[in-house]
Formats: C-alpha cells, structure tokens, sequence
C-alpha cells in the first residue's frame, strides 16, 4: 500500500501536499466534529507548515500533535512543539489546538503515561500523519540501534521513551501502532541522500536496520512517500 509521487521540486511538492492535506482534512471534517493531524519535527517541513498555514478550513476543530518530540521545554530552540507554533499554527491554522508532547516531568519516562492519556482522549483514527525520514532510516523517534526500537514497533501503548543512540536529547516518541493509527499516511522525504535510503528500505533487510521499513511493508495503512530532489 505504498505509492510513490515525485515532484520536480520542493516547491511543487509543498504546493501539492498543503492542498492534498487541507482536502482530506475537510473531507473528514464533513463527517465528524473534530479530525486530529499528525506532523513532525525538524527544519524539512517548515515550508509544508507555512503553506498549510495558508489553508482555508475550519481549524478550530483541527487538533494538531507531534509525531515524537525531543525532551525539552517549549522555548528551547530544539523544541518541535516551538517549530509548530511559529510556523503551522500561524494565519488561519492559529485557530488548532496543539497537544504537546512534553509534560515538563524530569524524563520522557515519568512523562509517557500521561501523554498517552491525553492521546487516548483524541478522535481515532488519525486523519493524516506526516512523517519524515532520517538518512538512517529512522521514522519519529523509532532509530536504529536505540535500545526501546523492539518495543516502539511492537508495544500496543500509543507513546514511549527513546533514548537515541547518536542524536541529540532523550525523546518521546509515538509507537509504530500509534502512527498506524490513521486514514492515511505520508512520507516527505528530499535529496538524492534520502532517495538512496528510500531505495534500500525497499529492499530485502531487516526493519531493525532501516526502521521505515515497519511502515513502508505494512499493508493496513495507505501510505504515499513524496519525494522531491
């Protein structure tokens, strides 16, 4: 259930998939009262958010979260939660709800059982979740080599604690069934870096290895990686 869409730039994938999002959004809308989206962190979806930010729809009743989120306050620079509020959650989206991921608890581990909670209290399934990708293959907070990787593919709670092996910050991250949890699924990835890994997450190997690979070879989710040079 994996689709490929390549654009010739980054400028027409963020025009398309702002739209193609704000769309699905309205459809959902249209059949219940509150619809919940998915985004994550780092500098590559900046310009989705702004485009998306743009949209015309009824965000007020659009509940926005976070795919994982580095453990640190909001006003740390290294925040996603911060990157969403300065770049989606401006314009027409400033009217979303934002749920964060950070509970100001010493550790993502004393955070969890109450992020989860809160997840548990939105509307399910997910109407999109947008994931990038890491050149190691790591989806959300889900790295390879990450001692918690076995159980964030396979734990049925919806968040847990990852320490990463090689980056920055302990993290929460949303489990492989979380992100699962949704009518559809986007990957945004760019460059000829990430086009390779693509390519080789396509192939015969392990999920330990290339972590994408878990949504990549599912077969309940729609699953439409948009790729730009």
């Amino acid at each position: 259930m994996c689709a490929l869409r390549e654009f010739p730039d980054q400028a027409t994938l963020i025009a398309a998939l702002a739209q193609d999002v704000a769309r699905r959004l309205k459809e959902d809308l249209a059949r219940q009262e509150r619809v919940v989206l998915v985004v994550s962190g780092g500098r590559s979806p900046v310009p989705l958010f702004q485009a998306m930010a743009r949209q015309v729809l009824p965000w007020a009743r659009v509940t926005v979260t976070l795919a994982d989120e580095r453990w640190v306050p909001a006003n740390h620079p290294d925040s996603n939660e911060s990157l969403v509020r300065a770049h989606l959650l401006q314009g027409h989206a400033a009217a979303a709800h934002m749920l964060p991921l950070f509970t100001g608890d010493p550790t993502p581990e004393q955070g969890a059982p109450a992020v989860c909670a809160a997840l548990a209290d939105l509307p399910r399934p997910f109407c999109r979740v947008i994931l990038g990708m890491g050149e190691d293959g790591h989806i959300a907070s889900l790295f390879p080599g990450a001692a918690e990787l076995a159980e964030g593919l396979t734990t049925e709670a919806a968040a847990l604690a990852v320490h990463p092996p090689h980056a920055p910050h302990p993290r929460l991250s949303l489990s492989l069934r979380a992100l699962l949890d949704t009518r559809d699924l986007v990957l945004m990835i760019s460059g000829p870096a990430k086009r390779r890994v693509l390519e080789r997450a396509l192939e015969d190997g392990p999920t330990e290895e290339l972590p994408v690979r878990a949504i990549l070879r599912q077969t309940v989710v729609p699953v439409s990686v948009c790729w730009a040079p």
